[in-house]
């Protein structure tokens, strides 16, 4: 149940075929944080109830998904949830504070904490695999595409207690106590494997595995201390046949170890032009992106031009997802959205 077949619904969509690298009718468009954030009618749902509070809500998550699959006509839809949703539902302390982020109530950083992450299980998060099943039976033939936080970003918020700019604690026990570090990210591995393969078996199309903050790392540092646990989620859920996209942000040195973790599509952020990334991959491997999301709030002749920009750097490619280099903002003006969905499918038509 919910592996993708050769008669599944969603399997000849343009967003599953550029995962795989086959030829597309268009290029397929969507937006990383595009459920929610900026529309209206997503503010209007969520008045008076937490982020996390409604990630619980089957019904609620589900309608938060589909409004911008109805509004924006985007080729995929992207579950509503938040990357720190199985660090609560094992029972972390943790609140999603509105203009910061998550905080985390004691911070992880001794070997006597780790034992506060307990193992998974598809039963706490009952409500993930509910959504997803009224969700897809909505979607039809739209595929739907789930996701988690990679064990570095989880492990960077749980030891640093909530969002950081220069990841002080974090990098001070990947480099004092490496065993400490490895175990910390493995049993994060863990965790986050179980969380994608529910939603997989619910009926996700797709999963993309978000870290967010590894940019903060150089290359040696991350095939050393990071590699390792992000390939371990990655094949965790590899049986299953569906596409692994593998996205952090300020990642532009590390694009081809993203790739070599496992991924199916890397997806790049507006930094590095897709040839170029295409370049630091290596063959086999879509792209997905890469439009810097602040290009949207100039005119509409600025973003069309800028978008051209990416499209023709990702003319050459083996499969290409269009989406930006980073989240749709809470500010962002959602018609600057629709008419980019319409500008790329309007002029990318094979």
């Amino acid at each position: 149940m919910g592996q993708q077949t050769k008669t599944s619904a969603t399997h000849e969509s343009a967003f599953l075929k550029a995962c795989r690298r086959e030829p597309v009718p268009h290029t397929p468009v969507w937006f990383m944080r595009q459920a929610g954030r900026s529309l209206p009618e997503y503010l209007k749902v969520r008045e008076g109830i937490s982020m996390l509070d409604s990630c619980t809500m089957p019904e609620l998550a589900a309608e938060i998904t589909m409004q911008p699959v109805r509004r924006h006509k985007v080729d995929a839809a992207v579950y509503f949830s938040d990357i720190v949703v199985p660090l609560k539902a094992i029972g972390i302390d943790l609140d999603i504070k509105p203009g910061v982020g998550p905080v985390i109530a004691e911070p992880i950083r001794t070997r006597a904490d780790l034992a506060r992450l307990r193992d998974l299980t598809p039963e706490d998060v009952w409500y993930v695999a509910e959504a997803i099943g009224l969700l897809t039976a909505e979607l039809g033939s739209t595929p739907l595409i789930g996701f988690a936080g990679a064990p570095f970003t989880l492990a960077s918020y749980l030891v640093e207690g909530g969002p950081s700019r220069n990841h002080e604690h974090t990098k001070a026990l990947m480099y004092g106590d490496p065993q400490l570090w490895a175990d910390l990210l493995d049993r994060l591995a863990e965790i986050t494997g179980v969380f994608l393969k529910v939603q997989i078996e619910a009926g996700a199309s797709a999963v993309q595995l978000f870290d967010s903050w590894v940019g903060a790392l150089a290359p040696a540092d991350y095939r050393r201390s990071v590699l390792p646990a992000s390939a371990k989620v990655l094949d965790a859920v590899a049986s299953y046949g569906v596409p692994r996209i593998h996205f952090g942000v300020g990642t532009g040195e590390l694009l081809g170890l993203m790739g070599e973790a496992g991924a199916d599509v890397v997806g790049v952020d507006w930094r590095v032009p897709l040839d170029e990334a295409a370049r630091r991959v290596g063959p086999g491997k879509a792209l997905q992106g890469n439009l810097d999301p602040s290009v949207l709030f100039a005119p509409t002749a600025a973003v069309e031009a800028k978008t051209q920009e990416v499209l023709e750097a990702a003319a050459g490619l083996e499969g290409h997802i269009f989406n930006l280099g980073h989240g749709v903002t809470p500010n962002m003006d959602p018609d600057a959205l629709s008419r980019l969905v319409e500008y790329v499918h309007t002029n990318t038509v094979r």
